[in-house]
């Protein structure tokens, strides 16, 4: 016979005027979580009680009912109703749905209490960002759901956001096969074509960071922080129909700029309005780059303008500034510290002092019509004009008229002679013809002589200035501070002009070598600005303009200034560089290839030449995205062990490079072409003399998994220090 199946009884509802209703001690919940109770009652009165509270009979000692009612289960929502009702917001008698358990039923109020709070489920975030959207498709903007939830409207947005995740990755987060971290950097691209890729390209990887997701997310855009987007503004980027990407849950220092392409063509655009702008001065031509690559100068002769006079309104503010300035100065002169109002003061002053002081060039409207200009960006986003520069082809040239006939010897013989400035006037017949700087006649004979003052023969000048050439030798060979001063003169002469339109009677100089192979980053290291604020500093202060000013003022420099003159000089001819040897004769041969390495080896040990200390480290834009993996593991071996490189073994390419980059910050690790070569052999000897059975035991030993992302070392085991130690 079948067992009967006994049926299930519920209680019964009804409702129970507030005023009979007491907190029951039998409830579980002692300790305040979620939603405040202030919350909870602006919610109850937005939209009223959404779930009965359960109660029980409370019986006196005599066991009848006193018609009061204990709440175990819903005690929270008892508490918020009474807040109203101590608002004067709900009346004391107003009717509570309740839910009545019998007061003899052998179910606890403990009991009921424990099941209320933990076998409710909590909401699945990703039903909750789903719900958002509904919200907001019926019409909810967003701060009316953030109201309603008791969120900032921030919160809402960022809900929204994660809702709007390609559907295929939320259904991966719905099945716990990715973290909430991971979908958040999902949300920096709308895309959800890009999106997929991404997570195809990292989702059988290590490395599936919420950095890498990141990264690879906005690869293709341009942060707001670039110089680009600095000098457009993104205002102008988003007004020309540009998109921008933004990072909601971390700080993205203004999020990305998304269509470089459109970017560049808007920098471009404003640089040449600017360039407009400046080409009203009358320059010959105006160049304009984005980028001007280190040495954009290199054959150039830069013009020497004169500093525009102040006004008298700036002169005025000037002084003003100045005498601010010394009065704080003599004020504090006997103190051990300044206070730091004032010394803030004082830097203030001097920028403004400085502002003043830095006053435009004027140049001279000839030199003004054969030179030209630079319009580029610096690299702080702002407009750099760099004027005043002549190329060789526009240098003034003597003109020359050619008389038929003419014997070079017995050069600009003739009748009439016609010259003024230096330039040759072709007017009339029988004008001195003059060619590379020498007058051209016809052949005169001695029978034509008619008493009229010639210049001297040719073959004869030779002579005579043959012998004046060594008198100066001798005279120079004995004389240190004349030779010093004509050294420094040419060398000046062709670091500061670097133009070949000027003679010099010294046969040395200094050639100025381009690097036509240069990295993006080399204008802008630190060793460019040291050389850049040098040469600075002596152009301003030398007379380029003049030879004999020039002369005058090498004469009486002191000697430290004068050596120091000479090594900036002579810097400019340094060439260290690696060319492509060339077989057939052209070009450096594989000997002068080697000897000139040789060579910088030399001077690189004479002045204790530290590339690290230059401010060169490995990068991946600089140098290890650039070599194969065998390279990148053999620079983390060199600089942090074996057990290192063993650990990125196993990367990709772009991963690799990324976290060789990390390891090796810091580390002083150098590609062999610039380490010194002194220095590497005694490494070398003193690595040897510690070659031991424990060498690779100590390596070890000193690696440590802090050295490590943690994507690196989540799965290592625990004892894992130890058997790479046993390695």
């Amino acid at each position: 016979m079948a067992k009967a199946i006994q049926k299930v009884t519920l209680c019964p509802s009804r409702d129970i005027p507030f005023d009979k209703l007491v907190l029951s001690q039998s409830n579980v919940r002692r300790i305040k979580a979620g939603v405040s109770v202030e919350e909870l009652a602006e919610d109850i009165a937005r939209r009223g009680l959404l779930q009965s509270l359960s109660v029980r009979p409370v019986l006196a000692d005599d066991g009848t009912e006193t018609g009061k009612f204990e709440i175990p289960a819903g005690g929270r929502r008892f508490q918020a109703l009474s807040l109203l009702v101590k608002q004067k917001r709900l009346a004391k008698t107003t009717p509570i749905p309740c839910v009545v358990r019998d007061a003899g039923s052998a179910i606890l109020a403990e009991d009921d209490s424990l099941a209320e709070n933990m076998q409710r489920a909590a909401l699945h975030p990703l039903d909750q960002f789903r719900a958002f959207v509904a919200l907001r498709e019926k019409g909810q903007g967003d701060e009316e759901i953030a109201a309603a939830f008791f969120v900032t409207p921030k919160v809402v947005k960022q809900r929204l956001k994660l809702a709007a995740v390609a559907p295929a990755l939320l259904e991966l987060y719905a099945k716990d096969e990715m973290t909430l971290e991971q979908l958040m950097a999902f949300t920096v691209n709308p895309d959800h074509e890009r999106q997929i890729q991404v997570w195809d390209a990292i989702r059988s990887s290590w490395n599936k960071e919420p950095f890498q997701i990141r990264r690879m997310l906005t690869e293709t855009s341009v942060r707001v922080s670039d110089r680009r987007a600095i000098f457009v503004g993104v205002d102008a980027y988003e007004a020309a129909g540009g998109t921008m990407l933004h990072d909601l849950f971390q700080g993205d220092d203004g999020g990305w700029l998304e269509d470089p392409a459109l970017l560049d063509r808007l920098v471009t655009e404003k640089l040449q309005a600017d360039a407009e702008t400046v080409a009203v001065e009358g320059w010959k031509w105006i160049e304009v780059a984005l980028d001007l690559p280190y040495g954009y100068s290199h054959g150039l002769r830069r013009l020497s303008g004169d500093p525009a006079p102040m006004t008298d309104d700036e002169g005025a503010a000037h002084a003003k500034l100045l005498a601010e300035y010394r009065a704080l100065e003599e004020e504090y002169a006997g103190q051990d510290e300044i206070p730091d109002e004032i010394d803030t003061r004082l830097g203030v002053l001097e920028a403004e002092m400085e502002k003043i002081e830095s006053r435009p060039l004027i140049y001279h409207p000839t030199a003004i019509g054969r030179a030209g200009t630079f319009v580029t960006l610096d690299r702080y986003g702002a407009l750099a004009v760099y004027r005043g520069y002549v190329r060789p082809e526009d240098e003034p040239v003597e003109e020359t008229a050619v008389q038929d006939g003419a014997d070079p010897a017995v050069a600009g013989q003739g009748d009439d002679c016609n010259l003024c400035d230096g330039h040759a006037s072709a007017a009339h017949v029988g004008s001195i013809i003059m060619s590379g700087g020498q007058p051209v006649g016809g052949d005169l004979s001695e029978d034509e002589d008619d008493g009229a003052l010639k210049p001297l023969p040719e073959r004869l000048v030779m002579e005579l200035t043959a012998h004046r050439t060594l008198a100066l030798r001798e005279a120079v060979g004995r004389s240190p501070e004349v030779a010093l001063t004509l050294l420094l003169l040419k060398l000046v002469t062709d670091t500061f002009r670097t133009s070949g339109a000027s003679g010099s009677c010294l046969e040395a100089s200094v050639r100025q070598v381009y690097m036509s192979a240069q990295a993006s980053d080399l204008k802008d290291s630190m060793v460019a600005n040291l050389v850049d604020e040098r040469h600075a500093e002596w152009e301003a202060d030398l007379p380029l303009g003049d030879d004999a000013a020039l002369w005058d003022y090498l004469s009486v420099l002191d000697q430290g200034s004068r050596l120091a003159l000479l090594a900036h000089c002579l810097s400019f001819g340094v060439n260290a560089l690696h060319e492509k040897v060339n077989p057939y004769g052209a070009g450096i041969s594989a000997g002068g290839l080697t000897r000139r390495m040789a060579h910088s080896d030399l001077v690189a040990r004479a002045v204790d030449l530290d590339m690290v200390e230059a401010g060169w480290e490995p990068t991946v834009d600089t140098y290890l995205n650039r070599v194969p993996k065998a390279r990148i593991l053999e620079a983390v071996r060199e600089a942090k062990g074996e057990g290192t490189a063993q650990l990125l073994d196993h990367l990709k390419k772009g991963e690799m490079a990324s976290e060789a980059e990390r390891l090796l910050k810091g580390s002083g690790w150098l590609p062999e072409l610039l380490r010194r070569v002194d220095l590497v052999t005694l490494d070398d000897g003193d690595h040897a003399e510690g070659q031991g059975g424990d060498v690779d035991v100590e390596v070890a030993e000193s690696f440590s998994e802090a050295d490590l992302p943690a994507f690196l070392t989540d799965d290592l085991p625990a004892e894992g220090a130890s058997m790479l130690a046993a390695e």
